[in-house]
């Protein structure tokens, strides 16, 4: 968790924007608790996780809207139902905030 705000302080001290995700909350089973986080470059890269397949992915691409217009949300990410017909690990909902930071 260091590394991201290290990398955080870093990009901000060159007048860098960044995307900060966080879990801000979790219900059922989850890849992670609330608290963890995840740095979005602009070019796309991150540092750190949110918990890694589809539901990362999904707030990545929510990062990059953030980056477009500017305006923090809160990601839902539902884990409970397969969307590929696969039996999933997780069966939980994470609540994440998604938030430019300059």
């Amino acid at each position: 968790m260091d590394e991201v705000f290290d990398q955080l302080q870093l990009a901000l001290n060159r007048g860098e924007s960044v995307v900060l995700a966080t879990v801000a909350a979790t219900r059922g089973s989850t890849p992670r608790r609330a608290g963890a986080r995840m740095l979005v470059r602009d070019d796309g890269s991150s540092l750190g996780t949110i918990g890694g397949g589809c539901g990362e992915a999904e707030v990545l691409h929510e990062a990059m809207e953030v980056y477009k217009d500017g305006r923090a949300r809160l990601v839902r990410v539902d884990l409970t139902n397969p969307i590929d017909g696969d039996d999933k690990i997780c069966g939980g909902v994470m609540d994440v905030f998604v938030e430019r930071l300059q």
